[in-house]
């Protein structure tokens, strides 16, 4: 081969090996586009081809609505981050964060919340409606994770559906307050509940490639003072009880992000905390999503991000605005800012919504999902008491209906939360001035009368608004049955006074049960109410906000067509006197605004003095009896228990037979409950049981091991060697068999999985 060849040849060689390396490294530079890649290696390739700038936008939200847009005057009260305009590229929701299109990052659109796809006072996308799903602890009553997750996935479908691809959904902050206003987007008040009917609903949102959010971290126990109050508890309790829900919630539905709260956890806000954000949730816990501020928690750009936050949300002062300056100064490490923004990525790429992008203008089915919104409220629903007189009967031919706006639709909770539901609306005004009034409760129109006389066309139902008590009354004692609505509006910024009833519906319901016996009361509310008039009435059936078809369940219910087969999520006390705390701390009537924005609160601390013996664990320890146990809740027959038998060694299960003792078809909540040496009793597993009239079953109920073990600062999760009182029931004060169990001494590491089939 001649020279000149040769040259040639070697050059063409090295050509074709620059343009290999060439494509090689194009190849790498974009390998977050290989969907065969872990997710992790395609967040880690997508951010090192962003700019520092670029990194930066992912951790800084905005409003994803401004209400300049509305053209309306805005009362002084409305946060400054608000007063704008809709940002370009937005949808209308609670946050966004535009997208980088140079490297297929989509933007974030965020929406609220657990019971639907939310739009908050009908005004961030006018005339946007969507399937509005029960209260949160009508769902965390079914005890069914199935029907949790099958509810996540309408959710999920729908918000997908509309353009969102980050739902604000999946609320895990345990009942240790029960006026909390927000209560009603909650799961009750025990751990293993809550963490696993939330980390179910969580799962079934995710499964449409839309991100939840699981919040709020943690303490968040009263809307009193949410911004400014410390909880103040022992690290063992806390690990025990709300940490512990977190804790399951998170290893059932792996959400692909964390919101931190308002509040200080011993002396530290949240989105501050290190001992929540680094030692425990991205240390122990090995968590890989990010952690998100609630809107307006932070409060320092230096210690929110070296404590573990993530990304800073709308409502927050611009610290975020400053972190290239930081980072440019070696205040902040530049890797850090990486490592915040590769959490995010990593979270869109595991959930799917990269590869699968939310596409705004798609179809849903309304009917289908209507149905699941049914199915949640006819299983929610807790029939609390019953001297007969339910199901209706049908000699009963001319029944009174009262009150509760029962002729035009069902009371849905208020917040960020808030749902516009198919088929309209309308507002409750009552008491309502200024942005309150924009804000005022919301009822879909569901109307349980008009679902009451489709069913029962032979029957003939009279309405009385309930306005005048005495001519309620007079209409009560002519017909054959009464049934009173009752409602009260809980909502987001406003916990509840007390536990009356609001517009004298107490006096109301007091009058009519007074003329005529046996009368029915329906409860539409999101928290225990105080039942002064129980004594009188036949029967009290816990609606809670029953959703798109909160009328037609109802009606299923009272007319018998569907048993109930709900059980509360949290204890009803007799009175404020039987609580830990009596009083609200920090509560004033006149801060009680929409949001808390009303006048500032001082700063105080809430001592959780009852430590991990939340709810009906207090109620233990206090030897109180309360209104109704949780775990409580009737059906249109009767179960009986028998036969327990305990296995002894490493694990506890207990088997027992269950039979239907009654005339009619129903489903049991068989609960099991066990104490630790010296310590109260917890629920450690549960089986619904349905049963045909006569029909008998074996059932099974292994324990979950967590909820057998303590937490000890020294020893980490350990169960003691030595017998657990343990018995199974229809409640937690319903101990229809019990036995002791000797269970070997366990070492426990943190992250042990307590996922149930």
């Amino acid at each position: 081969m001649s020279t000149g060849m040769k040259t040639l040849t070697g050059v063409l060689l090295m050509g074709s090996a620059l343009l290999s390396e060439a494509l090689a490294e194009t190849s790498n530079a974009r390998a977050w586009e290989d969907r065969s890649l872990p997710a992790d290696e395609r967040a880690r390739s997508m951010v090192d081809a962003m700019s520092l700038d670029e990194q930066i936008s992912l951790l800084r939200t905005e409003s994803g609505f401004g209400l300049l847009s509305l053209g309306v005057p805005l009362p002084p009260t409305v946060p400054e981050s608000m007063r704008k305009y809709t940002p370009k590229g937005a949808i209308g929701s609670a946050g966004f964060v535009a997208g980088i299109p140079r490297v297929g990052m989509p933007a974030q659109q965020m929406s609220d919340a657990s019971l639907g796809v939310a739009n908050l006072g009908g005004f961030v996308r006018r005339g946007d409606e969507a399937t509005s799903l029960p209260a949160s602890l009508a769902l965390a009553a079914t005890f069914d994770p199935a029907l949790a997750r099958e509810a996540g996935r309408m959710v999920g479908a729908e918000a997908h559906a509309k353009g969102f691809n980050v739902q604000l959904a999946g609320g895990v902050n345990l009942t240790r307050e029960p006026r909390n206003g927000r209560n009603f987007e909650y799961a009750g008040e025990d751990p293993l509940l809550s963490g696993i009917i939330i980390g179910e609903q969580i799962a079934g949102i995710q499964s449409q490639h839309v991100i939840a959010t699981t919040k709020h971290f943690a303490l968040n126990s009263q809307e009193t003072g949410r911004f400014v109050h410390d909880a103040v508890i022992d690290e063992a309790a806390l690990r025990e009880s709300d940490l512990l829900a977190f804790q399951i919630a998170i290893e059932q539905g792996q959400p692909g992000a964390v919101m931190c709260a308002y509040n200080r956890i011993n002396g530290a806000y949240a989105c501050e905390n290190s001992f929540l954000l680094q030692t425990v949730l991205k240390g122990e816990w090995q968590y890989p999503g990010w952690v998100m501020s609630d809107w307006g928690a932070v409060h320092s750009l230096q210690a929110s991000l070296t404590a573990g936050l993530d990304q800073e949300s709308p409502q927050d002062e611009p610290y975020f605005g400053g972190l290239k300056e930081a980072v440019g100064k070696g205040e902040i490490p530049a890797q850090r800012v990486a490592e915040a923004a590769q959490r995010i990525v990593r979270s869109f790429f595991a959930i799917g919504a990269i590869d699968n992008p939310a596409q705004p203008g798609r179809a849903i089915d309304q009917v289908a999902h209507a149905d699941v919104a049914e199915r949640v409220a006819l299983s929610g629903m807790v029939l609390l008491k019953n001297d007969g007189v339910l199901p209706l009967a049908k000699n009963a031919k001319r029944v009174a209906v009262i009150g509760g706006f029962a002729d035009r639709g069902v009371l849905s909770g208020g917040g960020s939360s808030q749902v516009m539901p198919y088929g309209g609306h309308f507002l409750d005004k009552r008491g309502r001035e200024g942005i309150a009034a924009l804000l005022a409760p919301v009822y879909g129109l569901s109307s349980p009368l008009q679902a009451l006389k489709e069913l029962r066309s032979d029957t003939q139902f009279e309405f009385d608004d309930g306005a005048d008590p005495k001519r309620a009354a007079e209409l009560a004692r002519a017909v054959d049955v009464a049934i009173v609505f009752a409602t009260r509006a809980e909502e987001e910024g406003m916990d509840s006074a007390d536990f009356s009833l609001p517009h004298a519906q107490d006096a109301l319901i007091d009058a009519v049960a007074s003329a005529k016996p046996h009368t029915v009361v329906v409860l539409e509310t999101g928290n225990p109410t105080g039942m002064p008039w129980l004594s009188k009435v036949g029967a009290v059936l816990q609606a809670w906000y029953p959703g798109q078809r909160g009328g037609q369940a109802i009606a299923k219910i009272l007319s018998g067509i569907v048993s109930p087969s709900g059980r509360l999520p949290m204890t009803f006390p007799r009175s404020a006197d039987q609580l830990p705390r009596p009083a609200i701390p920090g509560f004033d009537p006149a801060r009680r605004t929409p949001f808390g924005l009303g006048a500032p609160v001082e700063p105080f601390a809430i001592h959780f003095e009852e430590g991990s013996d939340v709810g009906y664990r207090w109620f233990e320890r206090a030897k109180a009896g309360p209104l109704f146990a949780f775990g409580h809740g009737l059906t249109y027959t009767t179960f009986a228990y028998r036969d327990l038998r305990l296995n002894v060694g490493a694990e506890l299960r207990a088997t027992f037979k269950l039979t239907n003792t009654g005339s009619r078809p129903g489903i049991e909540t068989a609960q099991l409950y066990a104490a630790p040496p010296g310590r109260t009793h917890r629920l450690v597993g549960w089986h619904r049981v349905e049963l045909q009239p006569g029909e008998s079953r074996t059932v099974t109920i292994e324990a979950d091991p967590r909820l057998l073990a303590s937490y000890e600062r020294e020893k980490g999760w350990h169960r003691a060697a030595g017998k657990f009182r343990v018995f199974v029931g229809p409640s937690a004060a319903q101990r229809a068999i019990h036995g002791e169990a000797k269970l070997e001494q366990k070492h426990s590491t943190v992250n042990e999985d307590t996922r149930r089939s």
